[in-house]
């Protein structure tokens, strides 16, 4: 039976994360457990007038690939690959694995050898993103494996993911752009800042932000969204930080990660599990070890922690950092094969200062 939400959710992602105009070569990537969601967005970019370009692919090709590639397979960039990253006009991508773990054994010299290979590609990605040549938005499809990580039955997280894209609403679209007008007064006034420091648990940190721009992320590139961020000054970061919740990336958990920056670079590194794909991805490329975005999380609706970064960046009260390539339409420049978003909770006792003036504390802002 047809599920009228996703038909819903594919309307704001062709209308409005996305804006699919007329003519437009649009590819719709995801998971063949996707299909319900992936068939209403080719129905939605049919009846845009773009032209659908489908890329589904099966759970497990990722495993498979990383328990049996060689070296010369590992830094193998597919000309196609690269053609799609010249020529598409719009990318929308759905994720949703039947197992969240399968990667969990892979050895991590694979996994920083295959990074490195793709780092020309994704940052050239990057570059059509802020010249405004592409636009791309990601989405969460309902399964089963997400559902078990974030401790729900199927049905509840499905309702959590539609919910958290407001597509429960009458006029979705509507709701994302009255948060955009939200977010952009916050936007507005730390574009005037010059420094950021974050005091909270086993954190000090401080950084320089002045000349970079505060990005405004209102459901055009994440689905969900809700965030404010901004590209540090590259050399800037300075001080310690224990983030709160564990960090996922590329099929892998690290628990109790704990950093400490020196003129912008990471020094030191610890973990209580997973320290040695932690310590491996810091070494993926001289970019690796330096911040690409500092984030602030704004979606109050979000509020569980559910082990993927699509929500968990959101959750209302939330700090994160990226580590690795920077995004460049925040004015940053730091390159790297890889972009870690790891999160950390302020709502329990935590402040922000700009400038050394409180606009964050203990989840809420505090600006004036």
């Amino acid at each position: 039976m047809r599920d009228e939400r996703y038909a819903k959710l594919a309307e704001v992602l062709v209308n409005y994360s996305v804006a699919v105009e007329r003519k437009q070569l649009v590819q719709i990537s995801g998971p063949t457990i996707a299909e319900p969601l992936m068939t209403e967005v080719y129905r939605a970019v049919i009846k845009a007038g773009g032209y659908a370009a489908t890329r589904p692919y099966f759970p497990g090709l990722s495993e498979i690939f990383y328990s049996g590639a060689k070296k010369h397979q590992l830094e193998y960039v597919s000309p196609l690959s690269k053609f799609e990253t010249e020529t598409i006009d719009r990318f929308i991508t759905i994720w949703g694995d039947e197992n969240t773990k399968a990667l969990s054994n892979v050895d991590p010299e694979k996994q920083k050898l295959r990074s490195r290979s793709n780092r020309e590609l994704f940052q050239r990605f990057l570059e059509r993103e802020s010249a405004g040549e592409i636009k791309w938005v990601g989405t969460q499809f309902p399964c089963n494996a997400s559902a078990q990580d974030a401790e729900m039955s199927l049905r509840e997280y499905e309702d959590f993911v539609l919910n958290a894209c407001l597509v429960n609403l009458k006029d979705p679209i509507a709701a994302w752009k009255k948060i955009h007008n939200k977010q952009k007064r916050i936007c507005n006034k730390l574009n005037k800042a010059k420094t950021i420091r974050v005091v909270a648990k086993d954190t000090d940190l401080k950084m320089k932000v002045g000349g970079r721009k505060w990005i405004n992320c209102d459901g055009q590139a994440n689905m969900p969204d809700g965030e404010i961020f901004t590209g540090p000054i590259e050399d800037s970061v300075e001080g310690k930080i224990a983030f709160s919740f564990p960090a996922c990336y590329a099929g892998r958990e690290v628990h109790g990660v704990r950093l400490t920056f020196k003129k912008g670079k990471v020094v030191k590194a610890s973990a209580d599990k997973g320290e040695d794909f932690l310590l491996a991805m810091l070494d993926t490329d001289e970019g690796a070890r330096r911040v690409g975005e500092f984030a602030i999380g704004t979606n109050y609706n979000v509020q569980k922690f559910t082990k993927n970064t699509l929500f968990d960046e959101k959750i209302g009260g939330t700090i994160h950092m990226a580590l690795g390539a920077s995004l460049p339409e925040s004015g940053g420049v730091n390159e790297s094969g890889i972009h870690w978003d790891i999160v950390n909770d302020l709502r329990g006792g935590g402040t922000i200062y700009a400038d050394g003036k409180v606009i964050h504390r203990d989840g809420k802002f505090a600006l004036k």
